[in-house]
C-alpha cells in the first residue's frame, strides 16, 4: 500500500468512527420533536383532567343548590 492510500484509509476510518460515535450520544431532530410532542400531550392531558374535575365540582355544587332550593 502506498503512503497516500494508507493516509486516505486512516482518514476514512477516523471519519466513520466519528460519525458512528456521534450518532449514539445525540438525539436527532425527529427524536427531539417527538419528546416535545409527548410533553405537550402530557401537559394537555393534565390540564383536561384538571378542567374535568373543576366542572364536576361545579356541577355537584349546582345540583346541591338546586336540591336545597326545592326543599325550601
Amino acid at each position: 500500500m502506498t503512503l497516500m492510500k494508507k493516509i486516505i484509509y486512516v482518514l476514512c476510518l477516523v471519519a466513520t468512527m466519528a460519525v458512528v460515535s456521534g450518532c449514539e450520544d445525540t438525539d436527532g431532530a425527529g427524536e427531539k420533536l417527538g419528546k416535545q410532542f409527548d410533553q405537550a400531550m402530557e401537559q394537555a392531558k393534565d390540564k383536561m383532567d384538571e378542567m374535568t374535575d373543576q366542572a364536576k365540582d361545579q356541577a355537584r355544587d349546582a345540583l346541591d343548590k338546586a336540591r336545597e332550593a326545592l326543599d325550601e
